[in-house]
């Protein structure tokens, strides 16, 4: 699986397992649920009875990466995103308001913080007046967080 993902992933993937994995096998559906919900991933739940059942109930983690391996090809959350944004958009212009945007970015899922937002924006160079291309506003809201911040 190394082939497939970086050694700063595998980490990662392995400090997770390891946690909520205390036996050193996911067991449970609820296991195998919160290891991948707490990496951002959202696989719906016929899909995670799949990889243990697939697995005979009992999943070491090197059938871990291969799930999320699999799992990764099938979800992309940048893609799922600008969908949504494009069934919104009835005159298929590819904008947004920033402020209607704003509004989105409060009140979808969890809902985040107008601090949070603001930095957003900073960093994808949004001013409140203008139009925003949601695509490339999507590419730059799911870019993986640098080390520094």
């Amino acid at each position: 699986m190394a082939r497939y993902f970086k050694e700063q992933d595998i980490d990662e993937f392995r400090e997770c397992f390891y946690l909520f994995a205390r036996s050193g096998q996911i067991t449970t559906l609820d296991e195998l649920t919160v290891i991948m919900r707490s990496l951002g991933f959202s696989p719906t739940i016929q899909e995670l009875v799949n990889y243990l059942k697939k697995r005979g109930g009992k999943m070491s983690f090197a059938d871990f990466l291969d799930v999320m391996h699999q799992h990764s090809k099938v979800e992309n959350l940048p893609d799922e995103v600008i969908e949504a944004f494009k069934a919104a958009d009835s005159k298929n212009t590819g904008f947004i308001s920033a402020r209607q945007l704003r509004n989105l970015l409060v009140g979808w899922g969890e809902g985040l913080s107008m601090r949070e937002i603001d930095n957003i924006f900073r960093e994808a160079n949004v001013n409140n007046n203008s139009l925003v291309r949601y695509a490339d506003f999507v590419k730059i809201a799911c870019a993986p967080v640098p080390d520094y911040y």
